[in-house]
């Protein structure tokens, strides 16, 4: 379904022409894009507006999209959906940018239309929610309404990919899910490569299970991912 009002875009990119172009098509479809050129003041822009999804390149002047990403989650709390543009031959590139709270990204070149639709996705997903009972495994809670998540008394932040990966986890509790049945929750019939659902698993896992903690998220080798207490399995 397309969105109801045009999305607020913030493109950091510090190539003129390329930002340019993002920014440009993004107009043409009735969204409204800003631009920033540098990782400082894309940060600043990102923390003082409220925008409905960030584009951010890796290597920028100032300030690296990674530092930006995780100073962006981790010391300013936002949410706001992050796709991140990498280059094609940068694995490590990519892998860091999801564990430093990105939510997605797009391989350079790539497709404006690519863009603007995993752009979509995102903004659908950070506002996916289902109304009703609260979910719970063992002693962490999650209101799906409300994206609130504890363990216990303690609060817990995930972006809206992990964040919708652990909803559909809880729900099958205690049951293994797929490595394919969690991709296409997410990410429907054009999942990124297998890296991108590792990544966003150790982002939910270092979230989830604290230190000292008994552990909720399990992986089985070869198969995929399931959540459960230790005496459930």
């Amino acid at each position: 379904m397309e969105p109801a009002i045009p999305l607020h875009v913030l493109v950091i990119e510090d190539n003129p022409d390329l930002a340019a172009n993002v920014c440009d098509f993004l107009e043409a479809k009735g969204h409204v894009a800003d631009a920033a050129g540098d990782g400082i003041t894309g940060l600043h822009l990102a923390i003082t507006k409220n925008y409905d999804a960030i584009v951010l390149d890796i290597v920028l002047p100032g300030m690296d999209g990674l530092t930006l990403c995780r100073k962006f989650r981790e010391e300013a709390k936002r949410n706001t959906p992050v796709l991140m543009l990498t280059a094609r031959d940068a694995l490590d590139d990519r892998v860091a940018g999801l564990e430093c709270g990105a939510d997605d990204y797009v391989l350079k070149p790539f497709a404006l239309r690519e863009l603007e639709a995993r752009l979509k996705a995102l903004v659908r997903r950070a506002s996916h929610g289902v109304a009703g009972t609260v979910l719970q495994v063992a002693d962490l809670h999650f209101d799906p309404a409300l994206f609130r998540l504890r363990r216990g008394e303690r609060q817990i932040s995930l972006p809206p990919i992990p964040l919708r990966l652990l909803e559909v986890l809880m729900r099958a509790s205690p049951r293994v899910i797929k490595r394919e049945e969690l991709e296409r929750a997410v990410w429907g019939d054009a999942p990124p490569d297998s890296d991108a659902l590792r990544s966003h698993m150790h982002t939910i896992r270092a979230a989830v299970d604290g230190p000292g903690e008994p552990p909720l998220i399990h992986t089985q080798r070869g198969i995929g991912y399931r959540m459960a207490p230790p005496d459930a399995l």
